[in-house]
């Protein structure tokens, strides 16, 4: 309804118009999977480059990639599956980093494993968990 014929006004008594609503508020609420879902990526990127460009890691940890590249999609689209496939990824990859730098002393390790954790202590929330279906 316009106020004239032709025209793009509101109506007197129409009142203002509301702003478009955000596409996903969930995800905007939780930045943190938007950035543990970047994270993955750059993992299965980084094991992707190690079995092509060379002898850093067998042709199997590609299994692996694809498992990251799969639970960072799902973790933005919100799905209770892809959390809990993060959840375990991060969970492994911080206790196996931290072992290394326990058996190793690599304070490369150290940064990662920690790192890994508070992923893991992120997507532990209660606040996650309510928005995922």
């Amino acid at each position: 309804m316009t106020g004239a014929p032709g025209s793009n006004e509101p109506a007197a008594g129409a009142g203002a118009k509301n702003p478009p609503a955000p596409l996903r508020p969930d995800l905007l609420s939780l930045p943190g999977l938007a950035a543990i879902s970047l994270y993955l990526l750059v993992l299965a990127g980084v094991i992707i480059l190690g079995v092509v460009a060379g002898h850093h890691y067998p042709p199997l940890f590609l299994v692996f990639a694809a498992s990251f590249i799969t639970a960072s999609g799902g973790l933005l689209m919100l799905f209770r599956w892809a959390w809990a496939l993060a959840l375990a990824a991060v969970f492994l990859l911080a206790v196996y980093n931290l072992w290394i730098f326990s058996s190793l002393h690599q304070g490369a390790a150290l940064v990662q494993g920690l790192l890994n954790l508070v992923f893991f202590l992120y997507l532990v929330r209660p606040e996650v968990r309510e928005k995922l279906r």
